[in-house]
């Protein structure tokens, strides 16, 4: 199916999406690291607009956005389908799968960076969005049934980065007392091999957010008045 190549890092969890869907559907590629504060050439060629990872190219054609990504690999290798066969059940992954990016990460990412009085107004904002995904897992053992598929992929975040987030920002969101469902669908989806492999070692996610956190609290402290 031609040469498949991914432009991403290690530590990025939309990075990571595109590698499990690879794996699952045993699509062989190389992985391009890139250093973000030093884009190369190659990124800046294959994703001009938005500049950042990850950038999947195939027969030299590049696709970027990891949702996106997610649906070209889908419809390309039709081995091992990720998302539903059924047209409804398709159209809800794709729901919910837009519902974590805009807002579960963002809700997450606001407590992690939060501080003071705000810590704890941006921690219980985040965990209603978390509410809405413990519904939607309750009673399986993935999103897709008893198979990884799309859905799981894309909130596969939860299972490690979430987990570092919380070390890192001084909270607690992912209890298991709290959420079970979701507490026991991140450990059945770690221990898959094809997950498993590409999950990158705690101590460079550790490094990598207490990095994140120091920027953006300089950042906003910059441009307070």
């Amino acid at each position: 199916m031609g040469e498949v190549k991914l432009l991403g890092t290690t530590q990025s969890f939309p990075c990571a999406r595109i590698q499990w869907a690879l794996r699952l559907k045993g699509v062989e590629y190389e992985f391009i690291e890139e250093d973000l504060r030093n884009k190369s050439p190659l990124l800046l060629k294959y994703n001009p607009v938005h500049k950042k990872v990850p950038v999947l190219v195939h027969h030299d054609k590049p696709i970027a956005e990891s949702l996106v990504i997610l649906e070209y690999i889908d419809e390309t290798w039709k081995e091992n389908p990720l998302l539903p066969r059924d047209p409804y059940d398709r159209a809800m992954a794709r729901f919910w799968a837009k519902f974590v990016d805009e807002k579960v990460v963002i809700a997450v990412w606001g407590a992690f960076t939060a501080e003071g009085e705000e810590k704890e107004k941006a921690i219980e904002s985040a965990l209603e969005p978390l509410a809405n995904l413990e519904q939607q897992i309750e009673g399986k053992k993935f999103f897709g049934g008893e198979q990884i598929g799309y859905l799981d992929v894309v909130v596969g975040w939860i299972s490690q980065w979430l987990n570092v987030m919380e070390e890192v920002g001084g909270m607690k969101l992912l209890e298991a007392e709290r959420f079970p469902f979701l507490h026991e669908w991140g450990q059945n989806f770690i221990q898959a091999p094809a997950i498993k492999e590409c999950i990158p070692p705690r101590e460079k996610l550790v490094e990598y957010f207490h990095f994140s956190l120091s920027y953006c609290r300089r950042s906003l402290a910059a441009h307070k008045p």
